[in-house]
């Protein structure tokens, strides 16, 4: 048996604000994030299927991590539900994606909701073995299903 794992990178803009924090990011501002999905598997042995010798196409993967993160977030302003984010619901043009979310949107926090998100669409036998999110060039986390078993 040969276990591969596949990553597949997704670039997107989106804006946050951390409600309650003691520093310059309670502000609204932006990033340029950069998010590495990386699945494992076997590779498919029926010599009959169109998918032979993949353990996944990479376009199902773009599929699930566009449906269930890209589209969603992308040129979004997210918030934390604990905000007193109605206030901005009534500002037209500038806020049309908004999203609330039940966490502090910290990098961190994004990446369990995204684990969350793709492990409940991948194929079986398909595993997520880990993600990575950058905010900056030189920041980033990392969620690891190893370390969440």
């Amino acid at each position: 048996m040969a276990i591969i794992r596949l990553t597949k990178e997704f670039r997107f803009e989106m804006a946050h604000a951390l409600w309650d924090y003691d520093g310059l990011c309670k502000n609204i501002h932006g990033h340029s994030y950069i998010l590495a999905v990386t699945v494992s598997g076997e590779p498919n042995k029926d010599k009959n299927s169109p998918k032979y010798g993949m353990v996944m196409d990479f376009g199902q993967l773009k599929k699930i991590v566009k449906e269930e993160i890209v589209d969603r977030l992308d040129h979004t302003f997210v918030v934390s539900s604990r905000s007193p984010h109605d206030k901005f619901r009534g500002i037209p043009q500038m806020l049309d994606r908004f999203e609330v979310v039940d966490y502090q949107p910290t990098c961190e926090n994004f990446l369990i909701d995204f684990a969350e998100r793709i492990k409940k669409r991948l194929p079986d036998g398909i595993r997520l073995y880990s993600l990575k999110l950058n905010e900056t060039a030189n920041s980033y986390a990392e969620w690891f299903a190893d370390d969440n078993e």
